[in-house]
């Protein structure tokens, strides 16, 4: 199935008080499925006994953002999406891939989304623009860098190692927003009405610099972990060394230099006026992590 083109977006767009009314208890597609935001919603969303569907290459029937020959099967029967695009928001194919799933979704009868998004990324904007055009009620989630990143992502060995080197200078900060408080902003948005419409900028409650943060880290855990940054040609030439394809490692150093520009170290409130709570604290977050062993150099698993 082709991508429809930029200029047919404006053709879907609807009031929200012409649009259709999911259900709120119906089935709920959760597309990465399996991934760090993913799984977590599958099992809330299980918890409170309601249908999920893992969207993922091995589910069933299986879902890969790669392959639009396994969006349809994916779809049937689904009143609700959550929709975290692979391999990142950012990436060039991102909006037309976004724009087909639309077009298909709406049609088989998908009448809410909600979409993880990025702050202040002009493409994962584009991407908002192109699901808001769509007859469904949406929320977008924005976020940038989440604390578990540290434990569950790109610099989980590098904290192992005890260097977490990053193309992101000396001086910037990051909220780093848990990303507990993602999922429980997402499991609201698929199951109550009332966040329909909603942008939510998520954030954590201050502002750390990298060099502080692995600073807690090491302290939590009693062993040395500093935070040391390099160019993005160093950062790509170390990833490549270490056998990952060139542009893929290109991309990857490109986005942390983006992210840590600055232009994401404001906090925001969108986990309160989401939840009306206080979002969680990175403190905390080192905490409850070290105490699970994680971090140990000979942990398995």
């Amino acid at each position: 199935m082709e991508a429809p083109a930029w200029s047919d977006f404006t053709g879907h767009m609807t009031n929200h008080t012409q649009l259709p009314d999911p259900r709120l208890s119906g089935l709920t597609l959760v597309t990465a499925g399996t991934g760090k935001t993913g799984r977590r919603i599958v099992q809330r969303l299980t918890d409170r006994g309601l249908p999920v569907r893992v969207g993922s290459r091995a589910g069933d029937p299986p879902f890969d953002w790669s392959d639009q020959g396994t969006w349809q099967g994916a779809l049937a029967g689904v009143d609700a999406a959550y929709v975290a695009y692979l391999p990142d928001i950012g990436a060039p194919q991102a909006a037309d891939d976004l724009a087909a799933f639309a077009t298909l979704a709406t049609d088989i009868g998908v009448g809410r989304v909600v979409l993880l998004s990025g702050r202040n990324e002009p493409m994962a904007q584009r991407c908002e623009e192109v699901l808001q055009s769509y007859p469904w009620q949406w929320t977008v989630l924005r976020s940038s860098v989440f604390s578990q990143d540290f434990s569950e992502a790109f610099w989980l060995d590098p904290v192992r190692s005890g260097i977490v080197a990053v193309p992101a200078g000396e001086l910037i900060a990051e909220p780093f927003v848990d990303i507990e408080d993602v999922v429980d902003v997402a499991v609201a948005a698929l199951t109550e009405q009332r966040h329909a419409g909603q942008v939510y900028e998520l954030s954590g409650p201050r502002s750390v610099p990298l060099a502080e943060a692995t600073a807690e880290i090491a302290a939590a855990i009693g062993r040395p972990v500093r935070y040391e940054p390099v160019t993005s040609e160093q950062y790509v030439a170390a990833m490549t060394a270490e056998g990952v394809p060139a542009e893929e490692a290109q991309f990857v150093a490109d986005l942390f230099a983006a992210l840590f520009d600055g232009r994401n170290a404001a906090t925001t409130d969108g986990v309160q006026r989401a939840l009306g709570r206080a979002p969680r604290e990175f403190r905390d977050f080192v905490h409850k992590t070290a105490g699970t062993g994680v971090w140990d150099i000979d942990h398995e698993g």
